[in-house]
């Protein structure tokens, strides 16, 4: 089956102190390179999130942004009292009325806005251990939506893959014929070409098998044709466009193994 190498996923779940929120997005790349984005305070869960990330997904550049902040209804400060302060400024001001004749005391709206009685400080950070069941839930979630994204998404692709390929018999030996128009984009191109070299995996039995279109690709060994490496033949047969002065090879036959290439050429006529 054919699996898109991009998706995008989203989850949110609450614990007891806090909300979570995280995103997980994929893109192409030939093995699996996860960047993995917490807070501060959950580093000591990344080896965690790691794992869990490579047993849901085994190939391409997954990045992980996850948030954490105060539950509704909580904050991240903490609202202290200086009591040993609020007495010495009791102490201070009954001093200085029983001096001056004042029968009156210090009331606590006066107390309260005395510099250094009421202070913040920072709430009890959040343990990790607490927010694992937490993150765990809300990371395979998101997982679930990028796994879904991209099995729709080569769904497609296998689609469109179905109705480019030909299946043949010559002399009665079969042979496979795929027709392809790869992207203007260098990295859709890549992604393109490792869809392809899938389905034609998938195909069942081995058979020759021919690849040709246009690919789009400027270069003469790199970018899109380094997924041929290994077993396929790239051929080299001539400029192709633009077609009345040709000065690039856009478009290129690829063979697999099975073939041995006798010549190749560019065919030119009035109507080509």
């Amino acid at each position: 089956m054919i699996r898109s190498m991009t998706g995008f996923g989203r989850a949110e779940a609450r614990g007891e102190r806090f909300d979570l929120t995280v995103e997980v997005k994929t893109l192409n790349h030939r093995h699996l390179d996860i960047a993995l984005r917490l807070p501060a305070a959950l580093a000591g869960l990344d080896l965690d999130a790691r794992r869990l990330v490579q047993g849901r997904l085994e190939r391409g550049r997954v990045e992980v942004a996850v948030q954490l902040v105060p539950a509704a209804g909580s904050t991240a400060q903490e609202l202290r009292v200086d009591q040993a302060l609020a007495r010495q400024y009791v102490e201070q001001a009954r001093a200085l009325a029983a001096q001056v004749g004042l029968t009156e005391g210090p009331s606590l709206t006066w107390l309260l806005e005395r510099p250094g009685v009421l202070h913040t400080v920072e709430a009890a950070p959040v343990e990790p251990a607490q927010v694992w069941p937490v993150l765990e839930v809300a990371l395979g979630r998101a997982l679930d939506e990028v796994v879904t994204r991209r099995a729709a998404e080569g769904a497609v692709l296998a689609s469109e893959l179905r109705g480019l390929r030909a299946d043949l018999l010559a002399g009665g030996r079969p042979l496979r014929v795929v027709g392809m128009h790869l992207d203007l984009s260098g990295l859709r191109r890549r992604q393109q070409v490792r869809s392809i070299l899938q389905h034609v995996d998938g195909c069942g039995n081995p058979v020759p098998t021919v690849l040709m279109g246009d690919f789009n690709e400027w270069a003469r060994h790199g970018g899109a044709l380094r997924e041929f490496a290994h077993r396929w033949h790239v051929l080299h047969s001539g400029y192709t466009f633009p077609s009345r002065r040709p000065v690039a090879q856009l478009d290129r036959v690829v063979a697999s193994p099975e073939w041995r290439v006798v010549e190749s050429w560019v065919h030119h006529s009035a109507l080509s």
